[in-house]
């Protein structure tokens, strides 16, 4: 199994377009030692070297196409390699670049949960839109059931439920499976990642799910839960926005893993401190072996 890190910033990206921050800034200028990264989107394949699954469409899904050829086989003058779309839940980060990759030549295969699909046709009906070009074939995700995608039949995937919110465009009040993550098994090698960008909590029943995996690609959003709010530039807190800082538990958490668990922090937001190479806080988390996801990271399990 192979994954590639798409994008490994949170919404916004980094820089974020606006964001005059001490990350934003620095990197701007050049006075940090930190690399730009786009919004969080992965792509995982199996066996087939032109069959990807894209796990998440960034608004950034055009300069991530160009940054990875691997997902580009040319095998036609219309061609990609990515196959089928799988998302793990309807945030506008998540679902814009959608609109994207309307030129595709056949209807995409889109694996998503219900609560997911009924903001995607009412509030923010982009899969009505794309119905009038491409062409949408909606798979149905039900938490704790395998399932399979075309072309890489030799994986198989379970969606599992997180605590979390709808987007803020949604008039649903919160419930479990707004937001869910992902196991994602060889089934030859019985090899598993787990990928979860989004997380409010860790409790025992998910830190099981977690430690059954080779791999951990979790939420790395936040280093400490009043961030935004110390700097000035929002009004709520990581747990408010569904963030398990890394300062408010992450750590101990990922402590926790087996030692031969991989552990990547993803879905960075721009004012995290982790995103400077030679922080204080970068080396606490290489004392811990907890590794920070960048644009082009590849993972191979």
């Amino acid at each position: 199994m192979h994954i590639r890190i798409l994008g490994a910033a949170a919404g916004g990206g980094f820089p974020q377009w606006n964001c005059n921050c001490p990350n934003c800034g620095g990197v701007r200028r050049g006075e940090l030692n930190a690399r730009p990264r786009t919004q969080s989107s992965i792509a995982i394949r199996g066996a087939d070297e032109t069959a990807w699954t894209l796990v998440n469409a960034s608004p950034d899904i055009l300069a991530q196409l160009q940054a990875n050829p691997q997902l580009q086989p040319g095998r036609a003058y219309r061609d990609t390699g990515i196959r089928n779309i799988v998302l793990t839940d309807s945030q506008i980060d998540h679902t814009t670049g959608l609109l994207m990759l309307r030129e595709a030549t056949k209807p995409w295969p889109l694996w998503c949960t219900d609560n997911a699909f009924a903001d995607l046709t009412t509030s923010n009906p982009i899969l009505q839109v794309l119905q009038r070009y491409c062409g949408i074939d909606r798979q149905r995700i039900v938490t704790g059931e395998w399932f399979a995608v075309g072309g890489n039949e030799d994986l198989r995937w379970q969606a599992f439920a997180l605590p979390g919110k709808p987007p803020p465009y949604s008039p649903r009040p919160p419930e479990l499976g707004d937001v869910i993550g992902l196991i994602v098994e060889d089934v030859s090698t019985e090899m598993r990642l787990c990928y979860a960008p989004g997380v409010a909590n860790i409790d025992s029943w998910l830190f099981e799910l977690m430690s059954s995996a080779q791999c951990v690609l979790v939420d790395g959003t936040f280093w400490t839960d009043d961030e935004m709010l110390r700097l000035g530039v929002a009004h709520k807190r990581a747990a408010d926005m569904g963030h398990l800082s890394q300062t408010g538990g992450m750590i101990q958490w990922l402590d926790r893993l087996p030692a031969t668990t991989r552990r990547v922090l993803i879905h960075i937001n721009n004012t995290n401190p982790i995103l400077v190479e030679d922080s204080p806080e970068r080396a606490l988390l290489n004392q811990h072996s907890i590794e920070v996801a960048y644009d082009g990271m590849e993972i191979v399990l």
